[in-house]
């Protein structure tokens, strides 16, 4: 039953993320877990079952609860939030099979929400490691000093509880920071506070996602931490829970003061910006319907928004599904660059040796390329094969695609006729060191072109609420482009100052500034991540260099 309990409170934090966003619900959706993994067993534990306990955690033959727990947890957070993947069969339009589409929407389903079980899996089981090895161990000196009985419960003192809850917060930031720099990555905790809780999210500024993913497992951690209490210390009860009305506050009265406090734009270049929304389904993308289609859109779309003196122009991922070449030598959004002699960062495809890659290009006056940006973070399966050795045949069994995209190179520079830019193509908008990285870099705005025609409308919303977090980070201004949805423009606060409509062909002049402030996450990082930990294990490096000397 407990179990049952701990995977609704999973289903309740994915209610909290975009377009649900009840995201109030994030601030106590841990808890059932939490209290679950610290349970009786484990928290009030007499000496002799310390051991037993041990031997129990270490039996290959059984599955404890605490671990369904955190499967029930994973599965019901990830595989709710992430369900909107399903939406992407069938897709017999590219010659797949309905069964093979099936199978391959499923599959790609289960893997990203197995990934992140995996880091709620190993979270969990962490937590109960240093319960039960470390916080114990302490109980036991203490029960050998008082010379207590064995049968006597043990009271957790309020240092024990905050160590807990300091290792649970550094544990989880740092899976996150891991798991951010693996191919598969959409779920922070942080990111179910976005689009509406824009006065959290200020405090990513600090130190990226991280600082809200913190508060989030920190307030979580108080809750359970004065549950586990209540009927033994009520001082200790109030106490916590206190201190957690009080953080939540602070923090969220602090956000709302830099949200009121951000420095004005007047000072900065205004750049204003013209944003085309093709709108050409998936269905017929690649078809010579679909690419008619687009040529048309985008090149009427251009002149409309050349005519408006508009300083530059942005278009979605491949929203000309040609080589770039071919482009250049071919269409008629080329001649027009040239008639109208307004810059455009044209979503293609780049040719290279091996392939192509998934690029931007931006086309200046004359109408030849200023600069290119390559695709770096490519969708695994969707773009490219993982473990091509050994999922290769499968794949290639289930699908006629033969041919893969390049990925980018790291180190890349997005210079355009009004600044630099820090770009974002799709996925990547899901990966704040790759957007903070490139700020540091000088990058001056924040341009992101994402195609999203392939899922639902919730899709499009987690993509959009991804953009706010990396705006707001960066302290940038953004202007994204969109095939079929969310297009819009965010400023440094993470307001939407404009958003279209989904799947409509949609046309739109606004205004961005180009800024060179740098926020303290920009400067240093993710600092926060890494001194959690150094405190974390700080006691823990003390008792394994006593042993050493012992």
């Amino acid at each position: 039953m407990r179990v049952l309990l701990v995977g609704f409170s999973g289903l309740l934090m994915g209610l909290a993320t975009a377009p649900f966003s009840k995201f109030y619900f994030a601030w106590v959706s841990l808890v059932p877990l939490w209290t679950f993994i610290i349970s009786e067993k484990t928290k009030y534990i007499s000496h002799r079952d310390i051991k037993s306990e041990k031997s129990r955690l270490k039996s290959k033959t059984k599955i404890s609860e605490r671990i369904l727990g955190a499967i029930a947890w994973g599965f019901s957070y990830h595989g709710f939030s992430l369900f909107w993947i399903t939406s992407l069969h069938p897709v017999t339009w590219i010659g797949i099979s309905w069964i093979s589409s099936l199978i391959i929407t499923i599959s790609c389903w289960l893997l990203v929400t197995c990934w992140g079980i995996i880091l709620v899996l190993v979270w969990s089981f962490l937590m109960l490691w240093y319960n039960i090895n470390y916080i114990q161990k302490i109980n036991c000196k203490k029960t050998k000093k008082k010379s207590l009985k064995d049968t006597e419960v043990l009271t957790s003192s309020l240092t024990q509880s905050f160590r807990r809850i300091v290792f649970g917060v550094a544990i989880w930031c740092l899976l996150e920071m891991i798991w951010n720099q693996s191919p598969l990555w959409w779920t922070s905790l942080s990111y179910t506070q976005s689009p509406d809780n824009l006065a959290i999210l200020q405090l990513t500024k600090l130190s990226g996602h991280s600082t809200v993913t913190a508060l989030i497992i920190a307030i979580n951690g108080l809750i359970s931490e004065s549950i586990l209490v209540i009927d033994k210390n009520k001082k200790q009860f109030l106490f916590l829970i206190s201190l957690s009305v009080i953080i939540i506050s602070s923090s969220h009265l602090y956000g709302l003061f830099l949200y009121n406090h951000r420095v004005l734009d007047f000072n900065d270049k205004k750049i204003k910006i013209g944003i085309i929304q093709g709108n050409i389904p998936n269905t017929i993308k690649l078809n010579h319907e679909g690419k008619i289609r687009a040529l048309k859109n985008y090149s009427n779309g251009y002149e409309i928004l050349a005519n408006k003196k508009v300083d530059l122009i942005i278009t979605p991922e491949v929203a000309l599904p040609f080589n770039i070449q071919y482009i250049l030598r071919n269409s008629l959004l080329h001649k027009k660059v040239i008639e109208h002699r307004v810059p455009i960062i044209l979503g293609a495809l780049g040719g290279k040796k091996a392939g192509y890659t998934n690029s931007l290009f931006t086309i200046v006056e004359n109408g030849k390329i200023l600069s290119r940006f390559d695709k770096v973070k490519l969708v695994p399966l969707g773009e490219y094969i993982p473990l091509e050795n050994i999922l290769g045949k499968l794949v290639y069994s289930l699908s006629p695609l033969e041919n893969h995209l390049i990925v980018g190179e790291n180190k890349q520079i997005f210079d355009t006729s009004v600044g630099q830019a820090i770009i974002g193509i799709c996925y990547e908008s899901a990966f704040s060191e790759y957007f903070r990285y490139q700020t540091s870099l000088g990058g001056e705005y924040i341009i992101t072109a994402s195609n999203n025609a392939h899922f639902t409308q919730i899709m499009s919303a987690q993509h959009h609420s991804q953009d706010v977090i990396r705006a707001i980070e960066t302290d940038r201004w953004m202007a994204k482009a969109t095939n079929t949805g969310y297009s819009a423009i965010i400023n440094p606060n993470g307001d939407s100052l404009w958003i279209s409509k989904m799947n409509t062909y949609d046309i739109h002049k606004g205004v961005i500034y180009a800024r060179n402030t740098l926020t303290l996450y920009v400067k240093m990082g993710d600092w926060l991540t890494i001194t959690l930990n150094l405190i974390a294990i700080t006691p823990l490096l003390k008792d394994f260099l006593v042993a050493i000397k012992v």
